[in-house]
């Protein structure tokens, strides 16, 4: 199995597809790299790039951090809503750590970093620590560690706080099928049969409660982003969801203010769920963004220009 150590305690399970300039996927909270699926990898890889998807630590494949607590989620979130927030078993930046130390395992200096909901996050945080090594930024559906930026609707936070009832496979994979469906939003929304397989793989490879927890902590923890997002210098692209419940869509809008040179797309009819309906779009902006230069003279697009934009129709 393509494993790799990145320190002594996680060992990551990675996949590439295609050959070209290397381009990361991170993915969000809880969810394996799967959810990154096979033909969309391809297809970006068809574009002239070395793919490489990765369960993050305590994911999947991935290194369990076991001997590390667990988090009460629920004081988590109280705890960070008082401007207090816990200690948690790992940060944001050991995760993009992870990451670099990926890259070095596989021989690379530089790559395009493609980061969805916790993995825009992870991203942000390696453009912070190692700017040289990130060639290009696409930021989909994710938030700059302001907790007042990314409130969710009381449904979907509810939702992402409540545990699988059974932990059978039929089990997990009705609450698969629910919890994407409630961050999903119509017409982008991804179909219950698709949802179904990729729950069905998730069980398969393994499902990890506890370090979804983690996971957890580690977002509750994190500093806010606003003010250092603007002295990255990296062509950034934002994508994000005009209809999205977990993470509003003025959390990518301050996302992209605050980044200088940064494009900003908020696509109407897009929940907290890249599906397929979506790819092409995206697909082109990943593209495009990696392939400009970022002008000397880049400015920021300000947060308040930033929150008066149009949705985008795909």
């Amino acid at each position: 199995m393509p494993k790799v150590r990145v320190n002594r305690d996680v060992e990551l399970f990675y996949e590439e597809f295609g050959e070209g300039e290397p381009l990361l996927l991170i993915m969000g909270i809880g969810a394996q790299m799967i959810i990154w699926e096979e033909d969309f990898c391809r297809q970006l890889a068809a574009q002239g790039f070395r793919v490489i998807r990765f369960d993050n630590r305590d994911v999947g494949l991935s290194s369990r951090l076991d001997a590390a607590p667990v988090p009460n989620m629920n004081r988590m979130l109280l705890s960070r809503l008082r401007g207090k927030p816990e200690r948690p078993p790992y940060t944001l930046d050991d995760m993009a750590t992870d990451t670099f130390q990926l890259m070095d395992a596989l021989g690379i200096r530089e790559a395009h970093v493609v980061g969805l909901s916790l993995g825009g996050m992870i991203a942000q945080c390696m453009g912070l620590l190692h700017p040289e090594r990130v060639k290009s930024l696409c930021i989909i559906m994710s938030a700059p560690g302001e907790i007042l930026a990314a409130i969710p609707t009381p449904t979907a936070l509810r939702t992402l706080m409540t545990r699988p009832q059974s932990v059978t496979q039929e089990g997990i994979v009705e609450h698969f099928i629910k919890t994407w469906s409630i961050f999903g939003a119509d017409p982008h929304r991804t179909s219950p049969e698709r949802l179904r397989v990729l729950g069905g793989l998730s069980f398969q490879r393994g499902i990890n409660p506890r370090g979804f927890a983690r996971q957890f902590a580690a977002i509750m923890a994190a500093p806010s982003r606003i003010r250092p997002l603007r002295t990255l210098r990296i062509p950034t692209v934002v994508l994000h969801g005009a209809s999205d419940p977990l993470l509003p869509p003025h959390a990518g809008r301050i996302v992209a203010g605050q980044i200088p040179g940064a494009r900003l797309f908020v696509i109407r009819g897009m929940g907290h769920d890249l599906g397929p309906s979506v790819w092409p779009f995206a697909i082109r902006q990943i593209v495009d963004n990696a392939r400009r230069t970022l002008p000397r003279n880049a400015k920021r697009l300000g947060t308040v220009r930033a929150l008066l934009r149009r949705p985008v129709e795909v």
